[in-house]
């Protein structure tokens, strides 16, 4: 998408956070783009999966992974895309630091998860009703009703309840609002979109026999702090042959040889699914 064609839709894309708490860029990469990412979320998830740590549940039949930016090939390319940094630059201020990247992967059989935010809300965003931190997902399929679409309640990431457990999960007598206000979205291969993780939302029944893999691309302000929940590096090559922009916005140790990562981002409440 050329940068002049991107900014008529910043305004609204802040609109839509400040107000659902999602938006999207539709058509911002081609199918093949995502079909070269979900070649190497599958990779990724293969050599995950094969070693102690290497994945966290997120349900019965659910996994999150994260990963090096060296797994992805488009990394660059999702980074920089002009709609990402100027949703990041808009809402997060020009010091954004991109400080996740992962994915989670609904397999056949996921079940509904509880309702729930994946961090406690930081005192900016209840004194002062700024957002901090976004989370940017691409899916890696075209996304089907029996695939156990996403679901999010709009307009809830300002919700602050001291009855929420561990101050993420929403108690039970609740969830009927949750329901009522719910939208279920329906990503295909290309589309971005874009959410504050303070809005509730749950992954719900995967009741087909095909696995439903979305990126996770995790962005905070200055000073938020979620990047303590991350562990992905970049070896000394590839840092060298990112453009400077891309190298400003990117909090991660810069080492000689990739470590596997360990899962450190581990949502107790979503274990066991809507049990």
């Amino acid at each position: 998408m050329p940068e002049a064609a991107i900014a008529p839709h910043l305004d609204s894309a802040v609109q839509d956070l400040y107000t659902a708490g999602i938006t999207a860029c539709r058509g911002a990469f081609t199918p093949q783009w995502a079909d070269m990412m979900r070649e190497d979320i599958d990779t990724a998830f293969a050599e995950a999966r094969g070693r102690e740590g290497g994945t966290v549940g997120r349900g019965p039949h659910r996994y999150y992974v994260e990963m090096h930016p060296e797994q992805m090939r488009g990394f660059v390319e999702l980074v920089d895309h002009p709609w990402v940094r100027g949703v990041c630059e808009t809402v997060l201020g020009p010091d954004y630091r991109v400080v996740e990247l992962g994915f989670d992967i609904p397999l056949a059989g996921a079940v509904n998860q509880p309702w729930h935010r994946d961090f406690p809300m930081p005192d900016a965003t209840r004194s002062r009703r700024r957002l901090t931190s976004l989370a940017f997902n691409l899916t890696a399929v075209d996304t089907r009703e029996d695939m156990g679409p996403f679901e999010i309640a709009p307009g809830t990431q300002w919700d602050d309840d001291i009855r929420f457990g561990h101050a993420m999960f929403p108690p039970r007598d609740t969830y009927p609002r949750y329901a009522g206000l719910a939208e279920r979205k329906y990503p295909r291969r290309g589309d971005i979109s874009a959410r504050s993780a303070l809005t509730i939302h749950r992954g719900t029944a995967n009741h087909s026999p095909d696995s439903r893999p979305v990126l996770v691309l995790g962005v905070d302000a200055p000073g938020a702090g979620n990047d303590a929940q991350h562990a992905m590096e970049v070896t000394r090559s590839y840092w060298a042959s990112l453009p400077g922009r891309v190298r400003a916005h990117l909090l991660c140790p810069v080492v000689e040889e990739l470590t596997p990562i360990v899962q450190k981002h581990t949502i107790e409440g979503l274990v066991m699914g809507d049990a």
